[in-house]
């Protein structure tokens, strides 16, 4: 569960993301005491360095969009032939599906029986 600092901090970030200026410890504190919002010393320092190095506007646009899956080595994606593999896993996918619905048929049992 969040706690009022972490939230402070978070909000402050992205202020401080939203008009593109850096995010570092003291920003975060000037904002935090122009809000009248008081936290431990420790939290804003806390939040510059863990977005520190980060898109914050990326990881926010990106949210859902699988981008997490992408190898973590940064390895460019394969060329338009690439797509072949990923087709046949999602066959053999489908064909394991359909075969244990088959399965649940061969018990001798059923939902209604």
């Amino acid at each position: 569960m969040s706690t009022k600092a972490e939230l402070a901090c978070v909000y402050a970030s992205l202020i401080l993301v939203d008009d593109d200026v850096a995010v570092t410890g003291e920003k975060i504190s000037t904002i935090l005491k122009a809000a009248n919002v008081e936290v431990e010393p420790y939290w804003p320092g806390l939040f510059a360095k863990a977005l520190e190095g980060i898109n914050v506007k990326d990881l926010i646009t990106n949210i859902g969009s699988g981008v997490g899956a992408a190898p973590a080595g940064g390895a460019a994606a394969p060329a338009a032939g690439g797509d072949a593999p990923a087709a046949e896993a999602k066959k053999e996918e489908k064909k394991k599906e359909e075969e244990s619905d088959v399965s649940d048929d061969d018990m001798g049992f059923g939902l209604f029986d």
